[in-house]
């Protein structure tokens, strides 16, 4: 599907507070909404995340320009409260040096000037939820609108690095592998691997040096979800069979 043919998104379900029922809108943000974009990076990713890292207003215009598809958000009572930012690159999973990238090198330091129209994969570049609103469920129903994404432009997948918090504090004793497998296990929990796994992600390769993140000692596990509408010729490395 071309994606210049694409209608803008947006869809409206119920979530619920203390046993209460609140209205909640998925939608793709824009340019007003690019305050409350840059308030949420603020409370979700506080120090020792690095600041820099923040979405600025020049980033948010750029993935507005390139691909406002890929651009949503999560609404409640009138207020942005979530975000997810996405563009499209070409993955081959057979190839590992793909695999090898970091996150700056992929999202063009964040302002996405590497999104491949043509490409294969839906990539996560971004995604995050207001303290205010966590544990309603807006993360997951987020992806859910980012996997229909991926059925309906005819993509093979979404793929992202996904952080490791508690990895660094284990690092001195395992490799990142390792620990990636005491999760699968249950030995371990981590707590945005595990929030991935539920949202049916899979995961790929650990991919080092990906993001300056202190509580991951700098790791990511890139996890994937596959169009179930399209069967890739790309095998997924087996170091994490399922």
């Amino acid at each position: 599907m071309n994606q210049a043919d694409f209608s803008s998104y947006e869809k409206s379900c119920f979530v619920y507070r203390d046993n209460k029922p609140e209205r909640l809108t998925i939608r793709n943000y824009r340019e007003d909404d690019i305050e409350a974009l840059i308030r949420i990076q603020r409370e979700c990713f506080p120090p020792p995340y690095p600041s820099e890292l923040w979405w600025n207003r020049e980033q948010l215009l750029n993935h507005l320009r390139r691909f406002p598809q890929g651009m949503l958000c999560a609404e409640i009572g009138g207020a942005v409260v979530g975000s997810l930012t996405t563009m499209i690159a070409s993955i081959d999973l057979t190839a590992p040096d793909r695999l090898r990238h970091t996150w700056a090198e992929m999202t063009d330091n964040g302002y996405i000037g590497t999104h491949a129209p043509d490409g294969n994969t839906l990539y996560v570049v971004d995604i995050g939820v207001s303290p205010s609103a966590r544990g309603l469920g807006l993360g997951k129903q987020m992806l859910q609108a980012a996997y229909e994404l991926v059925v309906e432009l005819g993509l093979d997948r979404l793929l992202g690095g996904a952080r490791m918090p508690g990895y660094g504090r284990a690092a001195a004793e395992l490799t990142p592998e390792e620990y990636v497998e005491a999760v699968l296990s249950g030995e371990r929990r981590d707590p945005v691997v595990g929030f991935l796994l539920r949202c049916g992600r899979l995961p790929v390769a650990v991919a080092r040096d990906y993001l300056d993140d202190e509580e991951s000692a700098g790791c990511a596990l890139l996890m994937e979800w596959r169009n179930p509408f399209r069967h890739s010729a790309d095998v997924r490395p087996d170091a994490f069979p399922l």
